[in-house]
C-alpha cells in the first residue's frame, strides 16, 4: 500500500517494512538476529529456521526494491555474538554495495568492532534525513520539526469480526507527528497503542496491508 506521509511517497510492505521511494531506502525495525539462539542457550526450545527466514523475507524485499540503503531503527540484534549473528554475517557478504545503517536501540549491545565487521554504519541516537527524523524508542515530540519515525514499541491492532471473532495483527501506526514501525522479526510479540484522533493504523494481515 502506497501512502504520502510529510509529502513523501511511502510503500508499506506486508513484509513489515517501508520503501521510501525518494530516496531508494528499505527502512525495518526491530530485526532482533540472534533472539532465537539466545533462548536456546538458556534452554528455551526455539525453532533455529526463525533468523533464516526473517533474512529469506528480507531478501525478497531488497531484491523487490532493489534499495540504495538499509535503514534499521534499533534493535538489529538482540544480545550478542552467537550463531544467528554468524548466519547474518554470511548474508551480508551477498550484499555487499547495500549500505547498512542502524541507529542503535536497548538490544544492540555488540561491540562497536562488531558492527565494523558487519559493514554496519551505527548511529547513536538519531538520523535526520528531511522531513523525518529516524529514532528507536518513543520519541519526545516538543519542538520537533520533524516527523519522526521510530520502533520499539512492536505496535499491533484488534480486528473483531462479526461472531466476536477477535484477532491480532502487527500494524503500521501513523499519528499526527509520529509513526511506529511493526517489528520486522516474526518472532516478537504486539503491543497495542491507544488511538488519537486522526491516527491512522494500517494492519499487515495475510491478505495485505488493510487501512483501518
Amino acid at each position: 500500500m502506497t501512502i504520502s506521509c510529510n509529502g513523501e511517497e511511502l510503500i508499506l510492505c506486508r513484509e513489515r517494512a517501508i520503501y521510501w521511494t525518494a530516496q531508494k531506502t528499505l527502512i525495518i525495525s526491530d530485526l532482533h538476529i540472534g533472539k532465537a539462539a539466545h533462548f536456546r542457550k538458556h534452554g528455551i526450545q526455539v525453532p533455529s529456521s526463525i533468523g533464516h527466514d526473517d533474512l529469506q523475507r528480507l531478501s525478497k524485499l531488497i531484491a523487490l526494491y532493489d534499495p540504495q540503503t538499509l535503514l534499521i531503527t534499533g534493535d538489529m540484534f538482540h544480545d550478542k555474538i552467537n550463531s544467528d549473528v554468524a548466519l547474518f554475517s554470511d548474508w551480508r557478504k551477498e550484499f555487499g554495495t547495500l549500505k547498512i545503517l542502524l541507529i542503535k536501540g536497548n538490544h544492540d549491545k555488540l561491540a562497536v568492532s562488531n558492527y565494523r565487521s558487519l559493514d554496519i554504519e551505527l548511529v547513536q541516537k538519531e538520523l535526520i534525513s528531511a522531513p523525518f527524523r529516524f529514532i528507536h524508542d518513543q520519541p519526545e515530540l516538543s519542538g520537533q520539526p520533524y516527523y519522526t519515525i521510530s520502533g520499539h514499541i512492536h505496535p499491533g491492532v484488534t480486528v473483531y469480526g462479526k461472531a466476536r471473532q477477535r484477532l491480532n495483527f502487527p500494524c503500521f501506526y501513523f499519528g499526527e507527528n509520529h509513526a511506529i514501525l511493526p517489528a520486522f522479526s516474526a518472532f516478537t510479540g504486539l503491543s497495542r497503542i491507544h488511538p488519537q484522533k486522526n491516527d491512522r493504523f494500517y494492519a499487515i494481515t495475510p491478505s495485505g496491508i488493510v487501512a483501518l
